[in-house]
């Protein structure tokens, strides 16, 4: 598993997990790589300042000064809570973008739900001001 720092064009900086260098370029080329928290597909990657040998090491600045979006832990307690905190949510699927209209103009009883969307329903949720965010597949592969 190959972990890069990675960079959306609203300049959001987050981790990627790749299988391989080639996984990561065939996703990147797809446009299966968005941004957590804009949904931009315009990703590049970055210098990583953490060197990984057996167990992580210390981040190059302060945690509080970095504007990125990571994963981390060496026994995945944060993946766990992550993907816990998703199991308790509704899976509408292919509903999403209209039970998230619904919920959003108050014509649904408020909830966390998770589903699939488009790249232009989820525009057009965000032109809205419906706030939702895209999730890698790996949080969600074996709830669905």
């Amino acid at each position: 598993m190959i972990v890069y720092d990675l960079i959306c064009g609203q300049q959001h900086r987050f981790e990627g997990w790749f299988a391989s260098a080639d996984d990561f370029t065939r996703q990147r080329e797809r446009t299966l790589i968005r941004c957590p928290l804009c949904d931009d597909a315009a990703i590049e990657r970055r210098p990583s300042a953490n060197v990984q040998v057996g167990h992580a090491t210390a981040p190059a600045e302060p945690a509080e000064d970095r504007k990125e979006v990571a994963v981390a832990g060496g026994d995945g307690h944060v993946l766990k809570l992550m993907r816990r905190l998703i199991a308790e949510t509704e899976n509408v699927g292919r509903a999403f973008p209209e039970e998230a209209r619904k919920i959003h103009y108050d014509e649904a009883p408020k909830r966390g739900i998770r589903g699939q969307a488009t790249h232009e329903e989820a525009e057009e949720l965000r032109d809205e001001g419906i706030d939702f965010m895209s999730l890698p597949n790996a949080l969600t592969r074996d709830l669905n």
